[in-house]
């Protein structure tokens, strides 16, 4: 499997292994997959010979590797690892004769009626899934649309006859976050007591662990070419916030940023990361995604493999007992 040394990729990679499987996890240089027993093997995603080594002998294959940046000072190496990577990868799956391949795309690729907003009907905002029409212009930033062309990618290639399910998992959260993910940060910097404001967001929140086990239940009976949605519970980063205060003790913040101030954020700091090559504060990518509530449904989980995830506030639990215990 690929991604082991991330935060979704090492739950697979420990459920993998409570099931009794012999998991191989491709690292890049001196990567190591923290705590678990897996059998390291070094290649790049971009060195289409390393992974045909690594995955020679292995029936089962979890590309969940992406480079996942709201910014870059070289945006063309998103292309290269998400797209390229992708498709190196499951040539290389092809080329072993693969049994299986779950690849690992996100809910950004899925569509989301009236693109997130507001619904003139009483029924608020639209809720997206598998089958939702989406474009590649709809892809807010470079991330988002590696990723869109990532999956079109592995669905050629299921297309051609290669057993591949793709799963897009929504907004994850829970134990061993280690760069943090971006959910992740709202958790870690409300402990911190580093978000004074809020916008008006929405995202479908999933515990880490629910998300791994919808990747083995993909493996064993997902439909090769068919896309599932991981997801649990749309939410407001609004409630989010009022959870997490409720758990932690601490005060969620009370005051609601017009749209147009983070925009002026993003602009700034984005624009004085372009000079500086440093991480903005507020990437303007990540403003634009917030502009759209990525509310989903995950029925076509529940209803052809079996996904079944717990409340996300177990998720928040985890979420906060890992960060307050890796300050």
């Amino acid at each position: 499997m690929t991604g082991a040394t991330g935060f979704v990729g090492w739950h697979v990679a420990r459920l993998l292994l409570e099931r009794g499987y012999h998991v191989r996890a491709l690292v890049r240089g001196l990567g190591r997959v923290p705590e678990l027993d897996v059998e390291e093997f070094e290649g790049d995603l971009r060195d289409p010979a390393s992974l045909v080594r690594a995955a020679d002998g292995c029936g089962l294959i979890f590309h969940v590797a992406a480079d996942y940046r709201l910014w870059s000072k070289n945006p063309e190496d998103l292309y290269r690892s998400n797209v390229g990577g992708t498709r190196n990868m499951l040539a290389a799956a092809e080329a072993v004769g693969a049994e299986r391949v779950v690849y690992t795309s996100t809910v950004g690729c899925i569509g989301i009626p009236g693109n997130g907003a507001s619904q003139a009907s009483s029924d608020g905002p639209g809720i997206g899934d598998e089958n939702t029409p989406v474009a590649e212009e709809e892809m807010a930033g470079t991330y988002k649309r590696s990723k869109f062309l990532a999956e079109k990618v592995a669905l050629d290639f299921a297309k051609a006859g290669l057993p591949v399910v793709i799963v897009n998992p929504t907004a994850p959260m829970g134990d061993h976050d280690f760069k943090p993910t971006p959910t992740g940060a709202i958790v870690r910097d409300f402990l911190r007591g580093a978000m004074p404001a809020y916008i008006d967001t929405g995202l479908n929140v999933v515990n880490v662990r629910d998300v791994a086990l919808g990747h083995l239940l993909a493996a064993e009976r997902g439909v090769p070419g068919e896309r599932y949605i991981l997801g649990c519970e749309n939410m407001t980063l609004a409630q989010i916030l009022r959870e997490l205060a409720q758990l932690t003790g601490k005060k969620a913040p009370r005051i609601k940023l017009p749209y147009a101030v983070a925009w002026a954020a993003g602009m700034v700091t984005t624009g004085f990361a372009e000079l500086t090559g440093i991480m903005p504060r507020v990437p303007m990518e990540a403003v634009r995604m917030a502009k759209k509530k990525m509310w989903v449904s995950h029925e076509k989980a529940a209803n052809a493999l079996g996904y079944a995830p717990a409340s996300p506030v177990t998720a928040f639990m985890d979420a906060i007992h890992w960060f307050e215990g890796h300050r």
